[in-house]
């Protein structure tokens, strides 16, 4: 056994203990497939959000795991439920109102309200897609819409015929008495209308494999169970899928966990092993509430793109899955300098600790060396300071502190140049508040900028803070975070800020006294009250 495969074997990292669960699972019976299958759902009821981008990326890293622990190939799929019926119409798409007449039909039959592909779930679909394709994702697409219209899921389909009453019994037990009369696992598409039906079964005819039920309009309809005709309910669906495909692992949200069992005992009653499963937790907004598809209330992944990494994303999906966990814009600076942090620190780690760290499950063990010489949260305070419209004036201030920096030699930093400045205007600008300096505070400030003009050695960050460090002191303040502080809410608008001799640094030295002498001039608060800032 390698060394890697016997530490990833008792490494600590989720992913690892995921995968040595699978391991376990086929180590006397392996998949008769002759690979592993993992599989991811999506609802395309809305566009994507990045916890629809946060289940391939966690699925993903415990494949990659499983795959340093054994010798078994994987698949993965991608698995659009877009044969549902539309339940409602969602807010954050052009002209809402003209999808209502097409509510209850199913999503692949909705028109693309942008106008773009045949059908609403066409759309989602593809941009799906080409999200996944943009973070390098490897895995094979499932249409719901194409399986079932094409006859590949009839075969189970007709196993669901046969076992009804029994899949109907798992159900029922889940049920409140009310539903249980109407309840059918079976949903069938009207032929006269194209809405999905939620309708009681009249009966189910296992040797000719149809079922019999009313239209909306009163008109009693047999109909085929297969090609595409019939849909499963959502419960049914997610048991069926997985004895239909032979899926092997499934993560889903902590929302679904209270049906595992549910899922698990259909996909038996048709014949195939349950799969193995991993629950996280949801993703919340910024109100503390989950986020939905529908309402637009998340972060979409073009979101995330244009204010950090794509690398930065993948570091936050990585991060403790079983807690629930704000997912909004003010979670990116940190997430950003983390991951960094994390890549500079691994060329020094034994392999033990490299298997525990997240780049390592990132980028398949092998991550690329970090180019941020200039750490992301500096680059925002850099452009706060200088209020900066460009990441060509943000690299006048890189080139000072890092001389040998350029775009060219340093992308990442390039990148990151522009993305503060995008951040800067959307979310920090528009919160900034300034205030004036107290007396006291006016004193030691004053004093900061003499002691700055005077200051004849090296622009170093950390005898910079010295200084900072030492003006606090000699006047007094008690504690010193209380100095810090007021150069933050007097010098950049905010309550907190960077390590500040290091922002000196960043920033150039003239440029801070002259940052100060206009604070305590009250041009910052002019331009507040402008709108220049």
């Amino acid at each position: 056994m390698s060394e890697l495969r016997e530490l990833a074997m008792t490494s600590k990292a989720w992913p690892f203990e995921e995968a040595r669960k699978l391991v376990k699972r086929f180590a006397k019976n392996p998949p008769a497939s002759g690979y592993v299958l993992f599989e991811t759902g999506y609802g395309p009821s809305g566009l994507p959000h990045i916890g629809t981008f946060g289940e391939v990326a966690r699925t993903t890293m415990i494949r990659r795991a499983f795959e340093a622990i054994s010798d078994i190939p994987t698949r993965l799929i991608c698995f659009s439920d877009d044969l549902d019926g539309m339940r409602k119409v969602p807010s954050n798409v052009p002209n809402p109102a003209a999808l209502q007449e097409h509510l209850q039909r199913p999503l692949s039959d909705v028109p693309d309200p942008f106008g773009e592909y045949d059908s609403f779930a066409a759309h989602n679909n593809a941009m799906l897609r080409r999200f996944l394709d943009t973070f390098g994702f490897q895995y094979d697409f499932i249409s719901s819409a194409e399986f079932y219209r094409s006859g590949k899921f009839d075969e189970i389909l007709l196993r669901c015929v046969e076992k009804y009453d029994d899949i109907m019994a798992v159900m029922l037990a889940s049920l409140r008495e009310g539903r249980r009369a109407t309840y059918s696992i079976f949903l069938p598409i009207s032929a006269k209308t194209g809405r999905v039906l939620y309708v009681p079964m009249k009966s189910v005819d296992a040797g000719a494999g149809t079922i019999t039920f009313d239209d909306e309009d009163g008109e009693e309809v047999t109909m085929s169970v297969t090609g595409g005709q019939v849909k499963l309910q959502w419960k049914p669906d997610f048991g069926a899928r997985w004895a239909a495909l032979g899926v092997d692992f499934e993560m889903y949200g902590k929302d679904h966990s209270t049906n595992t069992h549910i899922y698990d005992k259909i996909c038996r009653i048709l014949g195939a092993p349950a799969p193995a499963h991993y629950v996280y937790e949801m993703f919340l907004d910024k109100e503390g509430q989950k986020i939905s598809k529908s309402s637009g209330n998340g972060i979409s992944i073009d979101d995330w793109l244009k204010y950090a990494s794509a690398e930065s994303l993948s570091y936050f999906m990585y991060q403790k899955p079983r807690t629930a966990k704000r997912l909004h814009f003010d979670v990116i600076p940190k997430m950003v300098d983390e991951y960094h942090q994390q890549l500079r620190a691994f060329p020094e780690q034994d392999l033990k600790a490299r298997l525990n760290n997240p780049v390592w499950h990132i980028h398949r063990g092998q991550p690329p060396v970090s180019d941020m010489v200039v750490p992301f949260s500096m680059l925002l305070n850099l452009a706060s300071a200088s209020n900066a419209e460009t990441k060509e004036q943000m690299w006048g201030f890189i080139r000072k502190y890092a001389p040998d920096a350029t775009p060219e030699t340093h992308p990442g930093v390039d990148a990151a140049a522009g993305q503060a400045v995008a951040y800067f205007h959307d979310f920090v600008k528009p919160d900034k508040t300034y205030r004036a300096a107290s007396e006291h505070e006016q004193a030691a400030l004053q004093d900061l900028a003499t002691r700055l003009s005077n200051w004849d050695g090296d622009a170093d960050g950390d005898a910079l803070q010295s200084l900072v460090f030492s003006v606090g002191k000699d006047h007094g303040f008690e504690p010193l975070r209380d100095w810090f502080k007021a150069i933050y809410e007097v010098l950049l608008g905010e309550s907190q800020g960077p390590r500040f001799g290091g922002f000196i640094a960043l920033y150039g030295i003239p440029e801070t006294v002259a940052l100060i002498n206009n604070a305590l001039a009250g041009g910052l608060l002019k331009q507040e009250s402008s709108g220049d800032l």
